[in-house]
């Protein structure tokens, strides 16, 4: 079996380690004998969104935004648009989520349109929100599945009623640390603003991104199971870090 992946603009939003996402997937493939072809996805490239089964998008400062803005806009928007409403299985963090989102409007500087893939909007906030985040996902994604990760972001992200979100804070801020909500999901899209990176730290959203795109290609396919001894001990080291008092808030600057 093989999967292809767009892996967008990496030179340019990768940031806190969001490549180890990839890294991630391409590793749990290989262990199952799984190929997943990465292809790499810039500024002025024109692909073909329709012959891949996954893409993933990055996160970034402002500066990068702005960099990729206008390209994401004018040359891939009703691509993609068109690739997720057929089932493409895609991840996007931080920035990525903004720019899957109808706006990011900055503090400073003009806004950034963006693609209109989540119905949300993001709106620049005097303090940053920092530090560890735990959320309960959503039923859909394991009805005892907790994710963790870490944020680091100034936008308040609002969703509208065409979007859910990835789950609920349990510790930390989310989209906007008023409604409890971190993420956002649409069809086969999932956007959030947990780097760290994610994937690693959470094997079985991994896994579930793998399956949907498995049986998007090919129909019903069970994973092999792998061992994930290491992967769980080392998660539950971090969870039982986080919980602890002084990791409770998210810091602000």
């Amino acid at each position: 079996m093989e999967l292809r992946l767009a892996y967008f603009y990496p030179t340019l939003m990768n940031l806190y380690g969001d490549r180890g996402n990839v890294q991630v997937l391409s590793q749990r493939c290989r262990w199952r004998g799984i190929d997943l072809v990465v292809d790499e996805i810039g500024i002025g490239d024109r692909p073909n969104l329709s012959a891949y089964d996954l893409a993933f998008f990055g996160g970034g400062q402002d500066k990068e935004q702005y960099k990729i803005g206008a390209d994401l806009v004018q040359t891939k928007a009703v691509n993609l648009r068109a690739s997720i409403e057929d089932g493409l299985v895609m991840l996007a963090i931080c920035g990525g989520l903004q720019l899957l989102g109808e706006y990011y409007r900055p503090l400073q500087g003009p806004p950034l349109q963006g693609i209109s893939v989540f119905d949300l909007r993001t709106e620049g906030g005097h303090v940053r929100a920092i530090g560890n985040v735990i959320v309960q996902a959503e039923p859909e994604l394991g009805t005892k599945l907790q994710l963790i990760g870490f944020e680091n972001h100034s936008g308040r992200t609002y969703l509208g009623p065409g979007c859910r979100p990835l789950g609920r804070v349990v510790k930390g801020f989310g989209n906007n640390g008023k409604d409890g909500s971190e993420g956002a999901r649409y069809r086969n899209c999932i956007g959030t603003y947990l780097h760290g990176p994610l994937l690693p730290k959470n094997p079985e959203l991994a896994d579930y991104l793998l399956r949907l795109a498995l049986q998007r290609k090919y129909g019903r396919v069970d994973l092999a199971p792998l061992d994930d001894q290491l992967e769980k001990e080392t998660r539950e080291y971090v969870m039982s870090r986080v919980r602890r008092p002084h990791f409770l808030k998210a810091e602000c600057r």
